[in-house]
């Protein structure tokens, strides 16, 4: 068992099973990262074409080629607080706010990104980088902040000195090649490696070493203690008739997604055996699905017909220049056309890319595929992001659910009304009318338990995508055993995001039953699941539990752990750990959890809650909630919630 005075050593000791634990390390046999450079030898044009791309520049070391703001003594000042950009010989220097709220100078460590914007990455201590929230607009050409409006001060979570700012955690493995956290519970430091700075060949390929093997002796295939890669000595295999690896390995990325590991995992490792995918829920997406909070591609794209139809990446993006294939309708048009394409034999012949359909004036923005099918929305201040959902317009569903429609995006002086209108008169036929699960899940967001059997039609219901019957199910938790049994025969289903969805549902059945009908999900094929089952039967009395259960349930309990483990920087983490300990009925464990959890994140107010309810109803410690409920006041002032726990004690 791994000893620390932080309450990770609290967790690991919680374990049904206790088991020593480990971080998860790559499978002894796998090849060495040898460099997107040796790549060039033998793919001169593909190598080319990629290190002119977003993904070769998205991350890179500072020089007088990949710094594009201004540094000649430019400066900007965000509510009060001035910061100054400026040369110290050859090196990149910011003057701004550290995490004491004193000015402080930076050297520029690294940087993100190109366009259309670019940041700065500062190490404020050793092996810690930080993301700068003062970025430069590529387009402009000015220094402006991300968050105009925010006031946030040094000690605040979401300051740019804070943990959700964090370089390491929070945005590394996307911009790196072979990376790994390696962060420190006990100082809680990072030491963190990657094979390359920037998303290179071997970030979608894989290790090349034993590629470069079967280079040199094609004749040969992968040796025995490699068996698990390709012919050609990679660990995963681009084949044409194999849409869902290519897609799974991009999402790896792009998607609003948690790891469950500290490193990048090797490419062509399932999606739901790295991450646990972020479902439609409020704050991250409108009721309907479409895009609200920054949450990339992969839950988009999940839901449109595309996807359902074996659409992958690659159809409309060019991998290596990280581009679109073609400009405007043209991208669309290689399918959506009178000749349509053969690899979609039920998609419709027609001519799309005409006033009939779109009825604006060809070539203007309202006559742009993406205007109507990819709502747009930005984010970062300035980097406009498309929909990949590619829905029909809905402006009839608009007023009651809340959620945007193309039209009003544009017709700023038109309400939802009129779009619904317009639409119905030129399209009186379409297919695109009717009740919408969006209906459902405006009205659960509202008052689940007024909508439970309706959520539970849009969960079994075998002609929606996916992730919305998993979000409809993630709605129904809290609803009870009857529910619980209605899904049942879905922790069967085909998707892991369905299982693992309706897995937690069963947490309202007693233990007894619980435990039988996780059994399967124990040793589910897929780790999303196995961690969610192993959740749920957290606290199963060992005298409960039948003896050829029980390695399955350690062994899943485990997988549970390691990835706290390797999140143990992030604040969400110990509010899991607190939890847990909760429900073991270990309040001190909690408090520790939960006082990381503030250590990392001041402004977490149900943090400071539970600590202070602990301290009241399980230690009788009333002292001790003042003492808590004061803390969190000095840190959230104008918490009224805080402030009346205090005034009842």
């Amino acid at each position: 068992m791994i000893r620390t005075r932080l309450p990770i050593a609290i967790l690991l000791g919680l374990a049904v099973f206790g088991a020593g634990l480990g971080l998860a390390q790559s499978p002894p046999d796998s090849p060495r990262y040898v460099g997107s450079k040796v790549c060039a030898d033998c793919h001169g044009p593909i190598f080319e074409a990629w290190s002119k791309s977003h993904h070769a520049l998205a991350w890179q070391t500072p020089d007088e080629a990949s710094v594009i703001g201004d540094f000649n003594d430019a400066s900007i000042t965000h509510k009060g607080v001035p910061s100054r950009f400026f040369r110290r010989g050859d090196k990149f220097v910011v003057e701004t706010d550290g995490p004491d709220g004193k000015l402080k100078d930076y050297e520029v460590h690294s940087v993100a990104g190109i366009e259309p914007l670019q940041q700065y990455l500062l190490e404020v201590e050793p092996g810690r980088l930080q993301a700068l929230d003062l970025s430069w607009d590529a387009k402009a050409k000015r220094w402006y902040h991300l968050y105009p409006e925010q006031d946030l001060k040094g000690g605040d979570g979401l300051h740019w000195t804070g943990p959700y700012k964090n370089w390491n955690a929070r945005c590394a493995e996307c911009h790196a090649t072979g990376y790994e956290k390696k962060y420190e519970p006990r100082t809680r430091s990072y030491a963190s490696t990657q094979a390359e700075i920037g998303v290179g060949c071997e970030a979608c390929h894989g290790p090349g070493e034993a590629h470069l093997a079967w280079a040199k002796q094609p004749e040969e295939k992968a040796t025995k203690s490699q068996s698990r890669l390709s012919d050609k000595g990679f660990t995963l295999a681009f084949t044409p008739k194999d849409a869902e690896t290519e897609i799974q390995q991009c999402a790896g990325c792009h998607s609003r997604r948690g790891p469950f590991d500290e490193k990048s995992p090797l490419p062509g490792t399932p999606f739901h055996d790295s991450y646990r995918l972020a479902l439609l829920r409020d704050g991250l997406y409108h009721a309907d699905g479409s895009i609200q909070d920054e949450v990339y591609v992969y839950g988009s794209f999940l839901q449109s017909k595309m996807y359902d139809k074996g659409v992958r990446c690659s159809d409309c993006h060019s991998p290596h220049e990280a581009d679109l294939k073609a400009t405007g309708n043209a991208v669309c048009t290689q399918c959506h056309s009178p000749a349509g394409n053969e690899r979609f034999p039920t998609l419709k012949k027609a001519s799309y890319d005409d006033p009939a359909h779109h009825f604006h004036e060809p070539d203007s923005a309202g006559a742009q595929c993406k205007s109507c099918h990819m709502i747009e929305r930005v984010y970062m201040g300035i980097d406009g992001r498309r929909d990949h959902s590619f829905r029909v317009p809905r402006p009839d569903l608009s007023d009651e659910t809340g959620a945007p429609n193309a039209c009003t995006d544009c017709h700023e002086d038109k309400d939802a009304a009129w779009a619904a209108a317009e639409l119905k008169r030129r399209f009186p036929d379409s297919k695109h009318q009717g009740p919408h699960f969006s209906q459902v899940f405006a009205a659960a967001r509202r008052a689940p338990a007024t909508q439970t059997d309706k959520l539970v039609e849009v969960a079994l219901d075998s002609r929606l995508p996916d992730i919305v019957r998993a979000t409809a199910l993630d709605l129904l938790r809290g609803s009870g055993p009857e529910t619980a049994t209605r899904v049942e025969w879905l922790l069967r289903h085909p998707s892991p995001l369905i299982r693992a969805a309706a897995v937690d549902l069963q947490t309202a059945l007693p233990m007894p039953k619980r435990l039988s009908r996780l059994e399967q999900a124990l040793s589910d094929s897929t780790k999303l699941v196995r961690i969610a089952a192993a959740r749920a039967l957290l606290g199963a009395p060992r005298s409960g539990v039948k003896r050829s259960l029980a390695p399955a349930l350690q062994a899943a309990s485990s997988e549970w752990q390691k990835s706290l483990v390797a999140n143990a920087d992030f604040p969400e983490s110990h509010m899991a750990i607190g939890g847990t300990a909760l429900a073991l009925r270990n309040p001190r464990a909690a408090l520790q959890a939960f006082g990381e959890a503030v250590r990392q994140d001041p402004q977490l107010v149900d943090a400071w809650i539970m600590m202070a309810r602990i301290h009241q109803l399980a230690l009788r410690d009333r002292d001790g909630a003042k003492d808590v409920l004061n803390k969190g006041l000095s840190k959230n002032p104008d918490n009224q919630f805080l402030q009346s726990m205090l005034k009842q004690l």
